[in-house]
């Protein structure tokens, strides 16, 4: 009997621990931002379509429609945080708190497909004190903005390349095994001094409904080790819904 109380209680700590996974999934506006990427990727096989010839064009779409499968997307992303987040407690906390909410709709409503077409020359130049800056850049540090921002452009661009390794087999071998996707994977070093270099307005465009307070109150959380700890789980979480190869996103 002893050993069935034990088993019941491993049972029941193990659901609830996978649902406290899934609930921070939620909060923190996960099955969004990845609705948004879908988006994104519809728009960045349009932009396809004119250029290659139909059969090149069709693998393209099967090909990126297979990997970035939205069921299979939140799927390897929700494992990957629970692997690498054991107690989510802490972020919970945080993103069910109103300021917590309102960190994720300012993240939600900045990756929109209207906010992204409305704003794709470029975002306006924010004024801020320099006391608010100075919280910028802060935040900027705590955040795995650039990484994250790099891996959801290479996965985006490596649509093409996957595709066309698949249509040109010999390819690989003329330029070297798996060169399309070391080709990707040597932008992404440049993509993330170009994020650098646009973060801190990004920030302030992003957060720009946030007080100076309760900025200051995310920066504190961001730069805490409870918060550092969730943030480099969210990273890997979205290399693993993306399918970014671990050696590369290093």
């Amino acid at each position: 009997m002893r050993v069935l109380i034990a088993v019941a209680l491993s049972l029941v700590s193990l659901f609830s621990q996978a649902d406290e996974h899934d609930l921070l999934y939620d909060l923190a506006g996960w099955p969004q931002q990845r609705e948004h990427f879908s988006a994104a990727l519809v728009a960045a096989q349009q932009r396809y379509q004119g250029s290659l010839p139909p059969g090149v064009y069709q693998a393209l779409v099967d090909n990126s429609n297979r990997r970035f499968a939205a069921q299979a997307m939140d799927q390897r992303a929700l494992d990957s945080l629970r692997r690498n987040l054991p107690d989510p407690l802490a972020a919970i906390r945080f993103f069910d708190s109103p300021l917590g909410r309102a960190v994720i709709q300012s993240e939600v409503r900045a990756t929109s497909p209207a906010e992204l077409n409305r704003h794709a020359n470029g975002l306006p130049q924010m004024n801020a004190s320099a006391a608010r800056r100075a919280l910028a850049q802060r935040l900027g540090k705590a955040l795995p903005a650039r990484e994250a921002g790099a891996e959801v452009s290479l996965a985006l661009a490596g649509v093409a390349a996957d595709s066309l390794s698949q249509m040109l087999p010999g390819l690989s071998g003329l330029l070297g095994n798996g060169a399309p996707q070391e080709l990707l994977g040597g932008q992404r070093e440049r993509l993330m001094q170009q994020i650098d270099g646009e973060l801190e307005n990004t920030l302030l465009y992003v957060y720009r409904e946030l007080d100076d307070a309760q900025l200051g109150e995310y920066v504190a959380f961001a730069e805490s080790a409870e918060g550092q700890i969730y943030f480099r789980a969210a990273l890997q979480a979205i290399r693993a819904g993306l399918l970014a190869e671990p050696s590369a996103a290093q």
